[in-house]
């Protein structure tokens, strides 16, 4: 689903008073930018361009990507003028794929449009407030741990950690684990599902400060401490809007597509009659 782009003017143009602020809209769009054999190249051209090669542009450094649409522009005009010539468009499929583009651009623009409606400010907070709602509290704990490969090994961290040795220094000195290891062990906050059965089994059962026994799991023999637990924070608002307009936009075209297919006779003449396809599941909320 593509996104409005809204260009702004620059920071001289709008210092420089009300008559190059009204400028129509339309008038900037128009704006040459480039030339090859005569063929302009326009901003809006540019935005077009843009919006197409969306995926290969965030790859780019932000000052190339102006000079990479420029190019694949002028690859453009130049590619198309040499199939004008060579009278690609009176061949016998291209009215059929021009007219397909017509109606999938069509289909595309009206999608966009409409669903811009659906995210409105106030169904975007009044369903983060009702998923808030529904959501319950869910326990997180912040630990350490020290990774090492036997239960010998473990059983000597953890008396030696036991007897008073600092924890985090223990473990950036024996812990095999590539993550946490040079941080002390330090795995940060995180719910029993994250980690595996038996490492989250031992570290939720124990209390703020305490140290367990050593703990198997598939990656080797752990020793846990527990600096902290709590209820996992609930999300503000700000920071899952982006997630939640999605959510509303998708699930507000998904309808629109449903209506628009409910009101129609599709005919099947290519073999027999059968019951209508399930409804789409959908889109998962945020």
């Amino acid at each position: 689903m593509k996104l409005s782009r809204f260009a702004m003017l620059p920071l001289g143009l709008a210092l420089a008073g009300a008559p190059m602020l009204a400028l129509p809209a339309f008038a900037q769009a128009d704006k040459v930018v480039a030339k090859v054999d005569g063929i302009a190249i326009t901003e809006r051209d540019m935005t077009l361009a843009g919006e197409d090669l969306a995926e290969r542009l965030a790859q780019l450094p932000e000052d190339r990507k102006r000079d990479e649409l420029i190019n694949y522009l002028v690859d453009l005009k130049l590619g198309a003028k040499a199939a004008v010539a060579a009278k690609i468009a009176e061949g016998p499929d291209f009215a059929s794929r021009l007219a397909y583009y017509r109606e999938k651009v069509l289909l595309d623009e009206y999608l966009t449009r409409e669903a811009k409606k659906a995210a409105t400010p106030e169904a975007a907070k009044k369903l983060f407030e009702d998923t808030v709602k529904a959501m319950a509290p869910e326990e997180e704990v912040h630990a350490r741990h020290i990774l090492v490969e036997d239960e010998a090994k473990a059983k000597d961290a953890a008396a030696r950690v036991k007897k008073g040795e600092d924890f985090a220094k223990v473990a950036a000195e024996l812990s095999k684990d590539p993550g946490s290891g040079k941080e002390g062990g330090d795995l940060g906050w995180f719910t029993k599902e994250r980690m595996v059965p038996q490492f989250s089994e031992a570290a939720f059962k124990l209390e703020k400060g305490q140290i367990s026994e050593p703990v198997q799991s598939q990656f080797g023999w752990h020793v846990i401490k527990v600096e902290d637990k709590r209820s996992k924070p609930l999300p503000k608002f700000e920071e899952v809007k982006p997630q939640i307009d999605q959510y509303l936009e998708r699930k507000s075209q998904q309808d629109i597509v449903l209506a628009l297919r409910e009101k129609a006779k599709v005919e099947r003449l290519d073999k027999p009659a059968e019951k209508p396809a399930d409804k789409p599941a959908e889109p998962k909320k945020p």
